[in-house]
């Protein structure tokens, strides 16, 4: 067990723009790609996928110290460190339950594909790192392996169903057949964003505030929409805005100033571009594979195949919702009370958590930031929360220094809303009961909206 523990550590300690692309380019041949194809695909894949981790960083390493220039100089002091996924991946990884837990998500996958209880064909191997987390920490809250294991399924099954859902929402969006968001951090909260889209709906006015940069780009191209609006919605534009406004409110000098203007511009001007090789390269593997499955299962239509959120880089009105909530984050993060984290490492990640919104409001910016604004309440005071039992664990494991960093934290990842539920039920918490009552209503309705989707 030893290991194969370690050996799965080991595989998982490359950069997802090297592991994933290898996995794709075994599925694309086992899906019978022609090779020339199947190795055009996956390189391609690779840049895309590096390309958008070279963007984060280079993003992060920017905005990191204005962001503890503006909190200095507020006189602002914060007890807990965002230092992004990684303690997170350490912990996961140190757990005796990660050895088992990529089989039997796997296994569990393969059977409710079979039985026809879902449709996803969740391959998204990089991203079972999710589940064996939720595995860790219940078995170390509990104590007990096997409540460890029921907890790493039960979100598995929960994350299945939301890849599922919301593939007719990545298809109308994008155009995208068959690809459906895949982490259950992001999918998690589509319950969530199809209860408010319906509530905003009834609200007189708002149903009329609309905002979607994507379709003012294209239709200026067209020459019928605001040339004004399809400037102002240009992710690099808003991107150079918020450099220049963070910059200033951190007191940076002229050349500072303009420099980390330029530099964010930048970073959304190359994520669209990198995510644009993701979506392209996909499609051959994707389309093969599915062929392939429903030839196995041919009772099984409508399959859809689980991707991480890279291919929705290129969508405009998710860069810029990501990028209003970064700003909105930073500034609630100062004034909230109760919260002890100062969003850092893990701050460019909301672009990709919110992308569901981006896709449930139909790339309205306007209603996917209201939205956002809750979920960036409850990454705060969660992440807040689970730090004493994150930097206990992430010191307690060789493949992460800890050492002087203080109580460490993950601003999203570790702020998972659907993780903190069911940990706390673990620990017997009584609003976790109608917390989940609630859920469960969402999940009943998510799942209609789904209906009338593929239906419509």
């Amino acid at each position: 067990m030893t290991t194969l523990q370690t050996s799965i550590a080991a595989f998982f300690s490359f950069k997802a723009y090297v592991m994933l692309p290898i996995l794709m380019l075994v599925i694309a041949l086992v899906a019978r790609v022609p090779a020339r194809r199947a190795v055009l695909s996956t390189v391609s894949l690779a840049a895309g996928f590096a390309g958008v981790f070279i963007a984060f960083n280079f993003f992060v390493a920017n905005i990191s110290p204005a962001v503890q220039q503006l909190s200095q100089a507020r006189g602002l002091d914060f007890q807990v460190l965002d230092v992004g996924w990684l303690p997170l991946a350490a912990i996961t990884w140190a757990s005796p339950l990660a050895a088992i837990s990529i089989p039997v998500v796997l296994s569990l996958n393969i059977a409710m594909l079979g039985l026809g209880w879902t449709r996803a064909i969740y391959i998204d191997i990089w991203n079972y790192w999710h589940f064996a987390l939720m595995g860790a920490l219940a078995m170390t809250v509990s104590n007990q392996w096997w409540v460890g294991l029921a907890a790493t399924l039960a979100l598995a099954v929960y994350c299945f169903k939301m890849t599922e859902w919301n593939a007719p929402e990545v298809e109308r969006e994008t155009g995208l057949k068959g690809i459906a968001v895949s982490p259950v951090s992001v999918n998690g909260l589509l319950p969530y964003f199809a209860c408010a889209d319906a509530v905003m709906n009834k609200v007189p006015g708002l149903k009329r505030w609309t905002y979607n940069p994507q379709k003012e780009h294209q239709a200026a191209r067209d020459g019928q929409g605001s040339v004004f609006l399809a400037f102002a919605g240009e992710p690099m534009m808003i991107g150079l805005l918020m450099g220049l406004a963070l910059a200033l409110a951190a007191g940076y000098d002229v050349k500072n100033t303009l420099e980390l203007a330029v530099h964010i511009a930048a970073v959304m001007f190359i994520l669209p571009k990198s995510a644009g090789l993701i979506g392209e390269a996909m499609i051959p593997i994707t389309t093969a594979l599915r062929e392939q499955v429903e030839r196995r299962f041919p009772s099984r239509g409508q399959l859809v195949v689980a991707m991480d959120t890279g291919f929705l880089m290129h969508h405009k009105s998710v860069v810029i919702t990501g990028l209003l909530l970064m700003a909105l984050a930073i500034v609630i993060a100062l004034v909230l009370p109760g919260n002890q984290v100062l969003p850092l490492g893990d701050l460019s990640n909301l672009i990709s958590v919110m992308s569901m919104s981006v896709l449930v409001f139909r790339g309205n910016v306007i209603r996917a930031v209201l939205a956002g604004i809750p979920v960036v309440v409850s990454f705060l005071l969660i992440s807040s929360k689970m730090a004493p039992l994150y930097t206990e664990l992430a010191k307690g494991t060789p493949s992460f220094d800890a050492t002087g960093l203080g109580q460490i934290t993950s601003f999203t990842d570790g702020g998972h809303q659907i993780r903190f539920l069911m940990l706390e039920a673990l620990h017997g918490a009584w609003w976790t009961l109608p917390a989940t009552l609630a859920l469960g209503a969402a999940v009943w309705f998510t799942h209609r909206r789904y209906q009338k989707l593929v239906a419509a």
